[in-house]
Order: C-alpha cells, then structure tokens, then sequence
C-alpha cells in the first residue's frame, strides 16, 4: 500500500469494518473479463459467505474460476473545498481481499452459511429447519489474504 498511514493492520478492526457494510462487492474473472457483482453476505471472522440462484453470469464465472476479489466500504462521505475542485476527497473504511469460493453442499453447511448472512442483516436467531434447499446455492470464500485502508478526516488527505 502506497500511503502506509492509511493502512489498517489490525485483523480486529478489518472486521469491524467489513461488519459495519450492507454490501459486498465481488470480483471474478472468466477468460480474462473481470466481471463485479454486489452481494448480500454473512462474515464470521475467517471466512465469507453468500448464496446465489442454481444457474446465473456469477455461477457460470465460478464454474470455470473460483478465484475471487472481494471488496467493502463504510463511512464514505464527500469532503468538499469550495476553492479547489482537486482537494475534494472522501472519508472512508475499506477492506480488499482474494479467496477462493467453494460452494457448500451439505444442508448442515448451507444452514450455517445462511444464518451468517442473516446475522449479517438481523439480530434475529433465524430457523432454517422446515426450508427446502434445492432452489438456492450457498458458496465460502475463504479469505487468503486482506487488507484495509481508511482515511478519517480532510487532515488525513
């Protein structure tokens, strides 16, 4: 990373950053096109999860390469100067990081994929006991390798 200041270390506070998003942005590539697609997503500290339709762009990319980047951001706001139109930045939280991802076949892994992606979302405790299965695909990306990045305030520019 070129502005080292920026940087967030701590696997502590990258969590709390991916924690504090709605989205996830996943890149995935297939014959040397990338292809980005936002996801609804579950995190347990280690790894990622989403759930997809049976058939679809995404599955026919993961079919052929399950290599992904994924990507998250918080706080982002605009920080304006109204004299020069180059200094305007933003203040933000981001995480980059590559896995691969491998979808979940047993009930007991789907279940467990799901009720991270409804924790996600929820402070529910969510049932999947009663739910036919079949119609969804529920995929783990195991995280490889993460960083994040943060810029908190004008000074930070």
């Amino acid at each position: 990373m070129r502005r080292k200041e920026k940087e967030i270390k701590d696997l502590n506070q990258i969590s709390r950053v991916i924690k504090n998003c709605q989205v996830c942005r996943l890149g995935l590539s297939r014959d040397n096109v990338p292809y980005i697609v936002p996801v609804s997503f579950g995190y347990d500290g280690k790894t990622i999860y989403f759930h997809s339709a049976k058939d679809g762009k995404k599955i026919d990319i993961l079919s052929v390469n399950n290599n992904v980047c994924f990507e998250f951001e918080s706080g982002v706001e605009i920080i304006s100067d109204e004299v020069k139109p180059c200094n305007w930045s933003f203040t933000f939280q981001s995480v980059i990081g590559f896995g691969k991802a491998e979808e979940l076949s047993s009930r007991e892994d789907k279940v467990k994929g799901l009720k991270h992606i409804m924790e996600q979302y929820s402070d529910k405790k969510w049932e999947f006991t009663d739910l036919p299965l079949n119609g969804l695909r529920v995929w783990a990306i195991n995280i490889e390798s993460v960083t994040g990045k943060q810029s908190l305030d004008h000074a930070d520019q």
